[in-house]
């Protein structure tokens, strides 16, 4: 019967980054998951990593997010050293620009409120930074601070670094059924076996009120479809992140370039449909023209974990003494994956947290809802 000091359910980014934060603390830590780490929400999103300033951000979210702004190069820098794996990260810079009826003004605004290195540009100087950019695009600015990673190296070099530390990671290991004795969880079952320990953690995205209602405790999270295109242009077409709403392009230095991403309700039913990649294909044309020629390399979707909050929950779960909750990130979750798992190691041993943690404490419905 496996047994560990930390049990973590869910492999995804949050998990793993968990886990490595754990293990080099010292903690013995084993991670579950229902299928290979790291394959569902993590893998399919698209690596944006967008800037923070810690000091002036005022939101809790926009904290987490500076915080862990401030982690990745740190991260990076730690992750090729122990596993020898380039995860890919680069600060590229992200243009954020206005596309027909979809304005850019208000995010402008958000980002000067929080003190955050931004150039507003003229639509000469937006043509200049990217030549390829549509006639169309004549209002935005420059975020030079923005950042990208490469998700399936990202987590690739986390499962290296976990095996590295003696985390024990167990693979198509559904965790289906929770055990409690009193106020604590005595064991979690799978189809093959019982797994116990002495604190476990759900990390488990939109799956997470499956389990944590065994516990009397609803975690309102539901998942929200994306879907993705890879195109494949040869040569690098644009330089920069494009942004543009909630749609934009990602390129990668070796010519590929990542369109998202649809945003829908249906469920647990992850799969591409000829609506979504033909709007995204649309979009990115116009955005770019030249695209049109791009080859298309690759379609997915993943579902993104959408808290009923607008924040994630990270913290105990009320009426039981051993049991943490890290998920409903939604969008955010692999640009905010140090700052939780810092955080969360924090609370899981003990220590002192960074950030204060209050706002994003489940709730039962007698205490209300984090605000």
């Amino acid at each position: 019967m496996p047994h560990a000091e930390i049990v973590i359910v869910g492999g995804g980014v949050i998990g793993l980054s968990l886990a490595w934060e754990l293990a080099g603390q010292g903690a013995e830590v084993l991670v579950l998951d229902k299928q290979q780490v790291g394959r569902e929400a993590s893998w399919a999103g698209a690596g944006m990593l967008p800037p923070g300033n810690l000091a002036q951000a005022l939101s809790p979210l926009d904290r987490l997010r500076a915080f862990s702004a401030e982690l990745w190069p740190h991260w990076t820098e730690s992750l090729k050293e122990l596993t020898g794996i380039d995860n890919g990260y680069v600060m590229c810079g992200g243009l954020t620009v206005s596309l027909g009826h979809e304005s850019c003004r208000e995010l402008q605004t958000e980002w000067t409120s929080e003190g955050v290195a931004l150039t507003e540009l003229t639509a000469q100087e937006l043509h200049e930074q990217e030549p390829a950019l549509s006639p169309e695009v004549t209002e935005g600015f420059l975020l030079p601070e923005m950042a990208q990673v490469r998700n399936p190296r990202h987590l690739h070099a986390l499962k290296s670094a976990c095996v590295r530390q003696g985390v024990t990671i167990l693979e198509g290991q559904l965790a289906s059924e929770v055990e409690r004795s009193g106020s604590k969880i005595r064991s979690l079952r799978t189809f093959e076996q019982k797994i116990t320990g002495d604190r476990f953690c759900f990390c488990t995205g939109a799956w997470t009120p499956s389990l944590t209602t065994q516990l009397g405790c609803h975690i309102p999270v539901r998942p929200i479809r994306g879907q993705i295109v890879l195109l494949n242009t040869g040569a690098a077409v644009i330089r920069h992140i494009i942004e543009v709403g909630d749609r934009y392009l990602v390129p990668r230095p070796d010519g590929r370039l990542l369109v998202g991403s649809t945003m829908e309700e249906t469920g647990f039913e992850k799969k591409t449909t000829v609506d979504g990649i033909s709007g995204l294909l649309d979009f990115a044309q116009r955005l770019v023209p030249s695209l049109a020629s791009a080859e298309v390399e690759q379609t997915w979707a993943g579902l993104r974990p959408m808290s009923a909050t607008g924040l994630p929950f990270l913290g105990p779960l009320p009426e039981c003494d051993n049991a943490f909750v890290a998920a409903g990130h939604f969008r955010s979750g692999l640009q905010t994956s140090p700052g939780t798992a810092v955080v969360m190691r924090e609370l899981l041993l003990g220590q002192e947290p960074s950030l204060d943690l209050v706002p994003f404490f489940p709730r039962t419905q007698s205490q209300g809802s984090a605000s």
